[in-house]
């Protein structure tokens, strides 16, 4: 970079009056097409930050001033709205300007590089790279630079940005009583995170509650799918059993059908007056409905119990893929050197299923962080609690998240939340991850 602004500093007045005219340096040296683009990239970019973004962004601070009106004209004798500012609409336009400003300070950088090196070929005495010759290197020695263009395009528009909006609604008080552009929210800065950790005790109470309940959830529901998987695989890929597609077929069923079916169906099922409750009271074993939903303990145990059971033949499928691939070789040396069934396991087979299991062991880890489906669709997050700021005892982050945002508009509370669960899930995932044989030695086993 100093070699650079050290070459534009001694460049001529076409280099550095592409500071003020974008492609100017490239139009001088032949390069006119080239130049035209970013002459052109320079006008769009003004005609929108001074056109529609700077009415948004001159309001950043404030998040806008005058709320809409309703005023009543006696005239017509009706009520008539009076435009006011929209804060959703200041804070997602602002945001857009400002990537949109950095951006072109990178396209504008990278004119400037341009500029300066056509000036060091021309005085350098070497010919000038023409439009097809540029588009030929795109095509060639930067042809990861074409391949990668749309894919971190989409993923700054789609994913970046809308992050770095959360995070901001996350420092407003931007909920159910104010909702623009009726009522405007503000910026309140810490307060959304005081509040969860030491401002509110209700909130305080349900935050460390879920999250607790939500860690031994994640671990649960993904080592009971691990080992029962694997039990399960190895069993039924042992040499002494028959027919393994049937077993493979029939503990495939559970997820053949479709998710939220086979979870809607056993919610009913488990209801006061569901199958399940009326089959054991017919049969005499229970006099009183058994409260599946209703109980803390039981509850949480039913949806460990039925994640198990949509869990487990996934698990088993993989495991089944990975037994099938290990070497024969390893098994017929381990008997030759005198080596049981159990240390056979112990020594070759576990090691290799989890050396070879383990990111995907994360990846699920990381899924049931976040796994609404389940815990929505069994038991919608209930038994409710009056000890629980808007949320029940098995409800996780994220469905509590999916309450606050959908039934009681308390967004920044929930983009307060939503940031705490990315920074639990990254910091989580990326050191096991790291941590992992299949990181460390990834050359072992091919």
């Amino acid at each position: 970079m100093k070699r650079f602004w050290k070459e534009f500093a001694q460049g001529d007045f076409w280099v550095k009056g592409s500071c003020v005219i974008m492609g100017l340096g490239c139009i001088k040296r032949g390069q006119i097409v080239k130049g035209l683009l970013y002459f052109a990239a320079e006008v769009l970019f003004l005609l929108f930050f001074f056109g529609f973004g700077w009415k948004y962004l001159c309001h950043f601070l404030t998040l806008g001033e005058n709320a809409q009106l309703r005023v009543w004209n006696e005239e017509m004798q009706i009520y008539q709205r009076v435009p006011g500012d929209n804060s959703m609409l200041i804070l997602l336009f602002s945001v857009l300007t400002v990537a949109t400003t950095v951006l072109f300070i990178c396209l504008w950088v990278m004119n400037l590089k341009s500029a300066s090196r056509l000036y060091q070929l021309e005085k350098e005495g070497k010919a000038i790279p023409s439009l097809r010759q540029d588009a030929s290197a795109l095509l060639n020695e930067r042809f990861h630079v074409t391949l990668l263009a749309a894919p971190m395009t989409t993923l700054l528009l789609f994913t970046v940005l809308p992050i770095i909006f959360m995070i901001l609604i996350a420092f407003t008080n931007f909920d159910a009583n104010h909702q623009p552009p009726g009522n405007l929210f503000t910026w309140t800065g810490m307060q959304n995170v005081t509040d969860i950790f030491l401002g509110n005790a209700t909130k305080t109470r349900t935050f460390t509650g879920i999250l607790g309940w939500t860690v031994v959830w994640a671990i649960f529901a993904t080592f009971t799918n691990y080992i029962f998987g694997m039990i399960l695989a190895i069993i039924i890929n042992h040499k002494l059993v028959k027919a393994k597609k049937m077993w493979r077929t029939w503990f495939m069923i559970p997820i053949a059908i479709p998710q939220f079916v086979s979870l809607l169906l056993v919610s009913r099922a488990l209801e006061p007056t569901g199958a399940i409750n009326v089959a054991l009271m017919a049969l005499g074993w229970i006099q009183t409905p058994l409260p599946f939903l209703t109980d803390v303990t039981l509850s949480r145990i039913v949806v460990i119990v039925i994640n198990m059971w949509i869990g487990i033949p996934y698990t088993m499928m993989t495991f089944s893929g990975v037994l099938m691939n290990v070497p024969e070789e390893l098994y017929e040396s381990a008997s030759i050197d005198g080596a049981g069934p159990v240390r056979r396991f112990i020594s070759i087979t576990l090691p290799y299923m989890i050396f070879v299991t383990a990111p995907a062991t994360i990846t699920t880890f990381v899924g049931n962080i976040n796994n609404f489906n389940v815990i929505y669709l069994l038991t919608a997050g209930g038994p409710a609690s009056l000890d629980y700021y808007q949320a029940g005892k098995t409800d996780l982050l994220v469905t509590w998240l999916y309450k606050l945002t959908v039934d009681q508009h308390d967004y920044a509370l929930a983009s307060t939340i939503g940031i705490f669960i990315f920074m639990i899930v990254s910091i989580c995932s990326l050191a096991v991850y790291n941590r992992t044989g299949a990181v460390k030695k990834e050359d072992m086993f091919q």
